[in-house]
């Protein structure tokens, strides 16, 4: 199977102050660089969506791409953008702020592809495997004014893949109380 990795670097980090969540060090790493060493060997090819920071994310290595829409419309928007530049058949997304990210996340979402993981006893949306076609109903669904990602995939059909038989999968840091907690 043939696909790219989307780093979701993009949004507000409104729950860290504003902090640009890429650049947040947890271990004495970067999120962005700690996320880069665990989804590239899964990968053919990655991408990152950011909206700020833009040279500091392309000094990298890796194609950077800044939403097609304005104003931070979510993650779905980011998704949408790496959807439009995706040469390969599938688009993996992952968000920056991913600690524990299984290093047979993209073999596990292959195999029931179409698919978003489901891990801690909930669904995780962000964390989607879907074909690079799904770009005219994604941005249909943007259009429409719903950039709800749970409402699009599941409208999309997606199949769930369980990571709850790893420990911490997918935990992400959503704030800084997430990120002490992480350190302890």
């Amino acid at each position: 199977m043939n696909v790219t990795g989307l780093i979701l670097a993009g949004g507000l980090g409104t729950r860290m102050g504003g902090a640009d969540k890429g650049w947040v060090e947890f271990e004495g790493r970067s999120l962005i660089e700690s996320l880069i060493a665990q989804l590239q060997p899964q990968v053919d090819k990655l991408v990152i969506s950011a909206n700020r920071n833009l040279d500091r994310y392309a000094a990298l290595g890796f194609p950077v791409v800044t939403d097609l829409r304005p104003d931070h419309a979510g993650p779905l928007a980011g998704i949408e953008t790496g959807l439009s530049v995706c040469e390969t058949d599938w688009l993996l997304t992952c968000p920056v702020d991913t600690l524990n990210l299984p290093a047979d996340y993209a073999q596990r979402m292959q195999q029931a592809a179409p698919s978003v993981a489901f891990a801690g006893g909930h669904l995780q949306p962000v964390f989607m495997l879907v074909p690079r076609s799904a770009l005219a109903s994604l941005s249909a669904s943007l259009d429409s004014g719903n950039g709800k990602v749970r409402h699009w995939t599941d409208q999309m059909g997606l199949r769930q893949v369980s990571f709850d038989d790893t420990p911490g999968a997918l935990c992400n840091l959503n704030d800084w109380q997430a990120l002490q907690q992480a350190q302890q």
